[in-house]
């Protein structure tokens, strides 16, 4: 979880090879309306989020009664949208990728192609909630390379 550039795809993509478990990347599940709003300038509001949310919770339920542990990235950013998640089969872990502000809008304005403009970056940042103590996971702030932060989190996670 986190903002957009905080290094969330970047990382579960090689925890999901590490694992062994099945990968999904949340913007996948958005709509084209949810795309083009995003693509727009404009930022989702819950009703937005809401079907999205929905859709991720029911892919992680699917997994788990097929017997299959997921890593996914989703920029879960308040605790209510997690609370959906949660309702979930399997176990959830939150793993917050909270590299510094200035780390992340650089990461932003070097991307090409992605719908998700540098401009909406604040609204993220204003919008998210740190974890909660009735949420099970870690925040990562480390600005190492990948293969840094990648140990941090397997070596910080909790025990599955």
């Amino acid at each position: 979880m986190g903002v957009s550039g905080s290094g969330k795809t970047t990382i579960a993509v090689d925890l999901a090879k590490e694992l062994g478990y099945v990968f999904a990347e949340g913007d996948e599940f958005h709509s084209d309306a949810n795309r083009a709003k995003m693509s727009s300038g404009v930022p989702l509001d819950d009703d937005d989020r809401a079907p999205w949310l929905a859709a991720i919770r029911d892919w992680m339920t699917q997994q788990a009664r097929e017997g299959q542990s997921t890593v996914l990235t989703c920029s879960a950013l308040r605790h209510r949208y997690r609370d959906v998640l949660r309702a979930a089969e399997g176990r959830t872990i939150f793993v917050h990728m909270a590299p510094p502000a200035d780390v992340t809008t650089g990461r932003i304005g070097s991307r090409k192609g992605h719908y998700m403009p540098p401009s909406l970056l604040q609204s993220q940042i204003d919008t998210l909630e740190e974890l909660g103590p009735d949420e099970e996971g870690i925040a990562i702030r480390s600005t190492g390379t990948p293969e840094e932060v990648l140990t941090e989190v397997l070596d910080r996670l909790p025990s599955m």
